[in-house]
């Protein structure tokens, strides 16, 4: 898939290097520690796990209950994972495939 025009520059280029040179966990702790708000973080992984689960069939209900998600922010997720770059998908596959 093509990355979408409107998001592709040098500064996100750039982002997305820095992120594939980390080499563990805990050079993903201190780099997205630096970069984010603490906020910013819980917000990141909210949207992941939300993501997760709906791929799994879990309810907006379960998804509440379990990540503390608004329904706006389980809608958006949902909707990338129907209509979106397949970012999630990729993610979530590989997670799965490496918990095996």
């Amino acid at each position: 898939m093509l990355v979408n025009p409107k998001l592709k520059d040098v500064l996100n280029d750039q982002l997305c290097e820095a992120v594939l040179s980390l080499q563990s966990v805990d050079e993903c702790y201190q780099f997205f520690e630096d970069i984010c708000t603490v906020s910013e973080l819980k917000a990141l992984s909210q949207r992941l796990e939300v993501a997760r689960m709906l791929r799994a069939g879990h309810t907006y209900e379960e998804v509440v209950e379990r990540t503390g998600a608004s329904t706006a922010t389980i809608s958006r997720v949902k909707r990338c994972l129907n209509y979106g770059a397949d970012g999630y998908d990729t993610v979530l596959k590989r997670l799965e495939a490496k918990q095996k």
